[in-house]
């Protein structure tokens, strides 16, 4: 479980770092294509994670009688959907 969750802190990590790399504008384009194509793979990554982490959030919150699922609710009370 510590090594899925440090996985996705880990491509969080770098994605972010390649979007301040990107932003300054000091990369070649060859560089930058490198770049933005790693970005896509690591946004994807996470959200994987994210979507898996939801559902087991939903498995977990499911009524007793298994029909009904609870959405999920950000720490604003709202819902995310």
């Amino acid at each position: 479980m510590a090594k899925d969750k440090d996985k996705f802190e880990d491509a969080l990590g770098r994605l972010e770092e390649i979007v301040r790399k990107m932003e300054a504008g000091d990369m070649t384009l060859e560089e930058s294509l490198k770049a933005f194509e790693e970005g896509i793979k690591l946004a994807r990554l996470c959200a994987k994670k994210l979507d898996d982490a939801e559902r087991r959030v939903d498995i977990l919150l499911k009524q007793e009688d298994g029909m009904a699922v609870k959405p999920f609710q950000a720490e604003g009370g709202e819902d995310e959907s």
